[in-house]
């Protein structure tokens, strides 16, 4: 807390003084806890976009600057030189791990990747087409009654074994969901792969015949799930952390988180790209339908540009766009004229200047479902593989939360816009 402090003066002419509070980084915060108390206010702002909800010291965003970082550390440096495995480490333990803790965390995720043999059941009582994230959701909260015994949240070492288990466990549960769907028998996790060679094996593996793994689209799944893998106070986030805030266990907490990703205006968005771009179909086609995108009267619009958070360059698409190309080169693709669209595309609207005066720059989501889609991965599970990702980014949240002696149950208040009072009519004088 600083000396500093938001005078208020209210519509009676009396004044009150709000604190100030400074964080590392970023914008100072006004404290408004006494502002009901003292002034029978409430402040107002319709989806928290000027509200901090919480103190957090997890990943901090400079939109204007395009700047994301996890822990202190940028996220092109984790990009670059580190592994999802070590990136999720330093999420939920708040420093990069030595050597011996890294060879620990790897080897505890391996050995818990295995899931008990009623959750397998759990999948055959769906349809055939039910949608992987509806499955993933509802798997997810089923844990709560296969491993309740260890679910004390007071308890650090049982929020350590749930942080575990839940990282482990969740590829799993995302590919047992993609092999129902396609109609083929699930296949276990080996302790001998790593966490990407191991969801790429549950995946596309069959019982038939050996499945090689191809180490660039490994690579490619890390790299993806180290850009995902946070992101502040999203909508998922603060959906984990206000279904925690009750006291549920961490396991509904995710699948809460899990359910409000579904949504097509948070997880959904890479798909969006796809669609877009086949809509487009052809390079002599941009520079028709990027009119359709200024044009207010036309619900055309450009997805995967601009961000809710980014003014800027999103730091995480020019890292995706260069593993996007290596992946498309290695695997060779016939997706790569899609690819060849997008860069143009790019192009066009980064010299438009329409889209430079808002600022609308590619974002993490113009690539990544390219890369999906050459991977052999369906847009049904491109959601799928985005929890996979932030998974361990709620889990941290959840365990920020828990242990702050702060925390209160999330309760937002309102402005009330209905009847102010009305007596009831019996049902024979209406």
């Amino acid at each position: 807390m600083s000396d500093e402090a938001y005078r208020l003066t209210s519509p009676d002419g009396s004044e009150m003084e709000l604190p100030v509070r400074k964080g590392t980084l970023g914008p100072d915060v006004i404290d408004v806890a006494r502002l009901y108390r003292e002034q029978r206010v409430f402040t107002y702002d319709p989806g928290f976009v000027s509200t901090g909800s919480c103190e957090s010291d997890i990943t901090y965003i400079d939109g204007e600057q395009g700047i994301l970082m996890y822990r202190g550390y940028p996220v092109e440096q984790l990009a670059e030189h580190s592994s999802f495995i070590e990136v999720s480490y330093l999420l939920l333990h708040g420093e990069l791990p030595t050597g011996a803790q890294l060879e620990a965390f790897d080897n505890t995720i391996r050995m818990h990747t295995m899931l008990n043999e009623g959750m397998l059941s759990f999948f055959k009582g769906f349809r055939y087409d039910a949608h992987p994230m509806a499955m993933l959701s509802a798997v997810v909260g089923s844990m709560s009654a296969y491993y309740h015994d260890e679910m004390d949240a007071s308890n650090p070492e049982h929020r350590d074994i749930f942080s575990h288990r839940i990282l482990a466990k969740l590829p799993t549960i995302a590919a047992a969901a993609y092999k129902l769907n396609i109609g083929q028998p699930f296949i276990y996790p080996r302790n001998d792969l790593n966490f990407t060679e191991n969801l790429l094996h549950m995946l596309f593996a069959v019982p038939a015949e050996p499945y090689e793994i191809d180490p660039v689209a490994a690579e490619a799944l890390d790299l993806l799930f180290i850009l995902h893998a946070d992101h502040e106070q999203n909508c998922s986030t603060s959906t984990v952390r206000m279904a925690g805030s009750s006291g549920a266990n961490p396991y509904s907490a995710i699948a809460a988180g899990i359910s409000a990703l579904w949504g097509p205006a948070h997880g959904g968005a890479n798909e969006a790209v796809l669609n877009m771009l086949e809509e487009i179909g052809d390079v002599s086609q941009i520079g028709k339908f990027v009119e359709k995108a200024k044009d207010k009267n036309d619900p055309f619009r450009l997805m995967g540009f601009g961000h809710r958070v980014y003014k800027n360059f999103d730091p995480r698409a020019t890292i995706i766009r260069e593993m996007c190309y290596r992946v498309l080169q290695k695997l060779d693709r016939k997706d790569t004229p899609l690819f060849d669209l997008a860069q143009e595309l790019e192009q066009v609207a980064l010299k438009d200047e329409y889209f430079i005066e808002k600022n609308l720059y590619p974002n993490v989501d113009f690539y990544s479902g390219i890369i999906y889609k050459a991977l052999g991965i369906p847009t049904s599970m491109f959601t799928v593989m985005f929890a996979l990702g932030r998974a361990v980014g709620w889990t941290a949240h959840w365990r920020e939360m828990i242990s702050d002696s702060k925390t209160k149950i999330a309760r937002p208040r309102q402005l009330y816009t209905g009847p102010a009072g009305r007596d009831y009519v019996l049902v024979d004088k209406r």
